[in-house]
């Protein structure tokens, strides 16, 4: 009779228990489960372990020489003596006092490269931007063809050594160059690329007969912000800038070029199709589906851009060493006359910091400006856009 069925005064007898029977006599053969956090413990644990030789590699060669540098900061020191061993002066922040606060040499000179870098970074980083884009969607084109020459010739700039291509832009744009020799064939009397010291804005006005370059205006040239007067700091970028910021445009956009056309080609087409069906034109395709999809790999070339034109240092090193009149002096040119010819590390170092600090505040500046923008958005949103504007 089955073990369920009735008897005579039997009972039917209770499922056997969790932890008896026959199921119970096969479990208790195997060993007990792992609890999960003792199996993530390991895995954190094997994990360190595995990229402990690059976090020392790390910390030996990154973070180490950062706590040094910073330390150099708080001395007056010439470079000459162990700045560990306390042969140095400490005298705290007065390295960064001295660029920030304290009127003087050392203000002017930092407040003059922060005015320099500020234009620089306003003009290249868009057009920079701009051009890489308008090269990519060329080069993505289904009408072009050999699109692989058409990409190494823009990327080559890119890849070639900065100090060489400097000095071919140095010997283009001097007083006798190529560039002033184009410029007299239409009539253009070229202008002094490395000798005018005047900024571009004023320059521009006085053509005009708006304002007189060589004497500035009273009430700009009397009042000032942070050392320099207004006169200095609206003067603009002037035309040697314009030469480097030329420079760095050109070999900056090939790189940039190939980050934007690796992010069109995951772009999907079909997006593209289903706008140019429901009746829109290209450049209404353009801006409302794929500049759209385009926003977090935009974030990241202007913020590559901006880092990388805060550090502009080997152009200028090259073609002018702040010349003429200190207005292509940056900070980090800066920092480096202040290391390495004046022999006050101390000063440099700060100046270095100060810099660091500019680059992340424009940097989370700008973070949260695209916050966003560079979120994906939905297809049909982005159709729906389309089909808007089309109607």
């Amino acid at each position: 009779m089955s073990q369920y069925g009735s008897g005579s005064g039997s009972a039917a007898a209770p499922p056997s228990p969790a932890g008896g029977g026959t199921g119970g006599r096969a479990r208790a053969g195997r060993p007990p489960r792992e609890s999960a956090s003792g199996i993530k413990g390991r895995q954190g644990l094997w994990g360190w372990l595995f990229v402990s030789p690059m976090v020392l590699v790390l910390g030996l060669f990154l973070l180490l020489p950062i706590g040094m540098a910073l330390w150099v900061s708080l001395l007056n020191w010439d470079g000459q003596s162990n700045p560990f061993t306390g042969a140095a002066d400490f005298i705290g922040v007065d390295n960064y006092s001295n660029v920030l606060t304290t009127d003087g040499l050392d203000r002017t000179l930092f407040m003059t490269s922060v005015r320099n870098n500020l234009y620089f970074v306003l003009l290249a980083v868009p057009l920079q931007t701009i051009l890489a884009l308008a090269l990519a969607v060329a080069v993505n084109s289904r009408r072009i063809k050999g699109k692989g020459l058409f990409r190494t010739i823009f990327y080559f700039p890119s890849v070639t050594s900065s100090i060489a291509i400097s000095t071919v832009f140095l010997f283009l744009f001097q007083g006798s160059g190529a560039i002033n020799a184009l410029l007299k064939w239409v009539g253009i009397t070229g202008p002094k690329w490395f000798t005018d010291a005047n900024g571009l804005v004023w320059t521009v006005l006085g053509g005009l007969g708006i304002v007189d370059p060589d004497r500035p205006t009273a009430a700009l040239a009397s009042n000032g912000f942070l050392g320099l007067s207004w006169w200095d700091w609206l003067s603009g970028p002037s035309i040697a800038m314009c030469t480097v910021i030329t420079l760095i445009v050109w070999t900056s956009s090939g790189t940039y070029m190939l980050i934007f056309l690796a992010a069109l080609q995951d772009v999907p087409a079909e997006l593209e199709e289903a706008a140019l069906l429901d009746g829109a034109n290209r450049w209404q395709s353009f801006r409302n589906v794929t500049i759209p999809a385009l926003r977090p790999v935009i974030f990241l070339v202007v913020t590559l851009g901006l880092i990388g034109s805060w550090q502009i240092f080997d152009a200028v090193y090259v073609m002018s060493q702040g010349a003429p009149g200190n207005t292509t002096l940056t900070p980090a040119f800066l920092s480096y006359t202040a290391g390495f010819q004046d022999s006050e590390y101390g000063r440099a170092a700060a100046i270095a910091f100060i810099l660091l600090a500019i680059i992340m505040v424009m940097t989370l500046f700008q973070r949260v400006l695209l916050r966003d923008r560079d979120k994906p958005v939905r297809a049909g949103r982005r159709l729906g856009a389309v089909r808007r504007r089309a109607s």
